[in-house]
Order: C-alpha cells, then structure tokens, then sequence
C-alpha cells in the first residue's frame, strides 16, 4: 500500500511500482481515517507513506503510529523530501522500520520494500548516523510492562552506557564492573526485552516499535540484518545475538 501527499502522486507511485511484478500495489488514499480503514480492510504486509500528510503536511508520522497499533501491523516506510535529522529521527521513533528519501534513485525504493517486508532496518549510513547521535545522550524509553519495571536498576545503567555507543570494555571501566559481567548482564536484558542485538537495545532505548518486531528465532539465535543504502549499492549488516 502506497500513500503519497496528493492524489496524484499516490497514483505515479503506485503506477512506478505496481510494474514490478513482485509487488501488489494498493492505492490509499491521503486522508489519514480514511487511509486507516483501508489498510485494517486490506492488511497490507508494507506501507509506503509520505511525511507529509494531513492537513498541516505534519501527519505522516502520527498515522505511522496508528498504521503500527493495528493488528496485524504492517511494516512501515516512510518517505522524506530530504534527509533532514529530525525527520528521521521521528520516523524511526514513530514506528518506521524504513526511511526513503526521494533524492535517492528511484530502483532503491523496490529494495527498500524487500528489505523491509524481510524484517529489516532500511536506512542510508547518514541517516543512521541521526539516530546514534540522537542518542549520545538520550532520553530512555520506560522500561515499564503492566506497572513493573522490567530492567533492574543495573541494567538500566549498562542499556544507557549501550545507548551512548561505549564498548564493552568502556562500560565494565565506567560501572566498575568486569567485560564478563557486563556481558553476562546484556544477554540477561536481551532477554528480557526480547532483542537479540545492541542496535534493537538502542532501538528500544529511543522508544521506537521498529525494535519489537518477532525478528530472532529461539532456535539459533539469529536475528535479522539491518539493510545500509550506500553509493555503492545496498550494505546488509547481520545481526547476531551478541554481548560484544
């Protein structure tokens, strides 16, 4: 499902990508209600969304969030007119699992979709760079579940050492602690939060949904990549469930 910011741009991107063969395109509408009910009608396994909805251009980010509170929910995209810092900032924290923005080539949005209908993280390596440094001193999500806190008050200090991009070594030195322990204390918060990656702790740290995605399988442990657009082409990094 596509939605751009006007009819008929939502109808040029449709028509753009429905010549693929993979995709079955879905034309919605700009009006967030009514874009609403046509994907909890349709369920769409991708959205592809503009910013830039509503009546003040601004709504795009909220729909992300109602898009994501839907069951099932889709994974969403969202499209930028420029890689401006606070806009992918909020679109990550919105719930986005991608952000596309239009001056790249227009072939790099159908691996956009692929990446993101797979499970992954879509996102150029600058505008990941946004959200690390969103977090060099971040605010933490509250990590709260039925009125319970969920991390002990420890491992609220390693998820903020994470947070601040220190390695193990520099987090064992900052808390006192051992390597071994503060491995021993990562694996421990993975589990407990159901990731299975430093980037999905972060993720989770910023408040952002994209982090909570079934995307590791208890059998082997694996989790899936996230996908790195670059000049040179599309960079998957895998992510393993690791302490280091």
């Amino acid at each position: 499902m596509a939605a751009d910011s006007t009819s008929m741009s939502t109808q040029l991107l449709v028509d753009a990508l429905a010549r693929d063969s993979q995709f079955q395109m879905v034309e919605a509408p700009s009006n967030g209600a009514a874009l609403l009910q046509l994907a909890k009608r349709e369920k769409p396994q991708v959205v592809v969304l503009s910013a830039k909805l509503g009546e003040n251009n601004a709504g795009g980010f909220d729909l992300v969030r109602e898009l994501r509170a839907q069951s099932p929910s889709p994974r969403v995209i969202v499209l930028l007119d420029t890689s401006d810092r606070t806009a992918v900032i909020e679109a990550f924290r919105a719930g986005a699992q991608g952000v596309f923005c239009r001056t790249e080539p227009f072939r790099l949005l159908a691996k956009c979709i692929q990446c993101v209908h797979a499970g992954q993280v879509w996102a150029s390596s600058s505008q990941l760079q946004f959200v690390l440094e969103a977090l060099a001193k971040p605010t933490l999500a509250n990590f709260t579940r039925n009125g319970e806190s969920l991390l002990s008050a420890r491992e609220m200090d390693v998820v903020r050492c994470v947070a601040e991009g220190l390695s193990n070594r520099e987090i064992a030195q900052r808390l006192t602690l051992t390597e071994h322990t503060i491995k021993n204390y990562l694996f421990r918060i993975f589990d407990k939060l159901g990731v299975s990656s430093r980037v999905e702790v972060v993720l989770y740290a910023l408040g952002s949904t994209a982090a909570h995605p079934p995307t590791t399988s208890p059998t082997n442990g694996h989790s899936q990549p996230v996908a790195i657009a670059s000049k040179r082409g599309v960079v998957t990094v895998p992510l393993r469930k690791t302490a280091t």
